[in-house]
Formats: C-alpha cells, sequence, structure tokens
C-alpha cells in the first residue's frame, strides 16, 4: 500500500485532481487508492461530488473526445481509450453520437484530413500505400474510413 503523503480526505484528494482537469471515476478511484485511503471512504467521496455536479463521467467523456479529435485520432482509438478510463458503455455510446449528430466526429473526413496532412500523396509503390494504412490504422480508423481516405485524400489539391 502507497503511503500518504498528508492527512488529506479523499474528498480533498480529489478536489484537488479535479481542480486541474476532468477525471473519469474510475481513474479518480484508482489514484486516490494509490494515495493509501480507504476503499469505502474513496467511494463515498466520489458518489458525493458526482451528486454535486463535481465528478462527471459524462463530461469527462465529452472533454476527452474533443482533445482527442483535436488531435487527429479517430473513433476506434478514442472508443477504446474511453473504455480503458472506465466509462461504461452508455455513456461512451450516448457521447460519441452526440459528436457524430453534430458532425464534428466523422472518421472518413478525419482519416482523410490526416492522410493528407501527413503524406503528399498516395504512394507509388505497395509499400508506401501499406505505410499510409498503418498510419491510419495506429490512429483508430477502421478499414472502410482506410480505404475512402487513400481513395479520396488529396481530391481537393
Amino acid at each position: 500500500m502507497a503511503e500518504r503523503a498528508s492527512d488529506a480526505s479523499p474528498r480533498e484528494d480529489a478536489i484537488r485532481l479535479l481542480a486541474r482537469r476532468e477525471y473519469a471515476r474510475a481513474e479518480l478511484a484508482a489514484r486516490l487508492a494509490a494515495k493509501g485511503h480507504d476503499p469505502a471512504a474513496v467511494a463515498a467521496s466520489l458518489d458525493a461530488l458526482a451528486e454535486e455536479g463535481l465528478q462527471s463521467d459524462a463530461r469527462f467523456a465529452e472533454s476527452f473526445v474533443r482533445a482527442r479529435l483535436s488531435r487527429g485520432q479517430g473513433p476506434l482509438k478514442i472508443r477504446l481509450e474511453l473504455e480503458r478510463r472506465g466509462i461504461d458503455r452508455e455513456c461512451l455510446g450516448a457521447t460519441l453520437a452526440a459528436f457524430v449528430e453534430s458532425g464534428e466526429l466523422d472518421g472518413f473526413a478525419q482519416a482523410r484530413a490526416a492522410l493528407a496532412k501527413r503524406f503528399a500523396g498516395p504512394g507509388d509503390t505497395p509499400r508506401e500505400r501499406a505505410r499510409r494504412e498503418r498510419f491510419l490504422a495506429g490512429r483508430g480508423f477502421d478499414a472502410e474510413q482506410v480505404r475512402h481516405a487513400l481513395a479520396h485524400a488529396w481530391d481537393d489539391a
């Protein structure tokens, strides 16, 4: 068990963390447990913070998606990272659906933009095309989005 740096309550430590950025409930629980707080006290504190609106998985998910979209990441990678951070499927689905509905999350357009920004053209050899495919797959785009981007990323150029 980790040493406690101070005699701060789980609530105080959680508020200190939340003052810097949004956190998912699971992330906060893990960080507070690492500080040596009792799991029951952590759960009670997080319940109270959520009830007061100071911690919200929905707000965290929205902030997270917006940040990842600005970095050029695709829907698959964003979904996987949110699941890893403990966001439940219902909240995750609702958040991604809201971004799709607003037009902010368009995997095809994002894949085209990312590819055109990184590469000057589709590549002349199979090896070069495979490199572009790996680049997009690593960014979190599915096979259909990758094929579309390879075919249309340089249409405007």
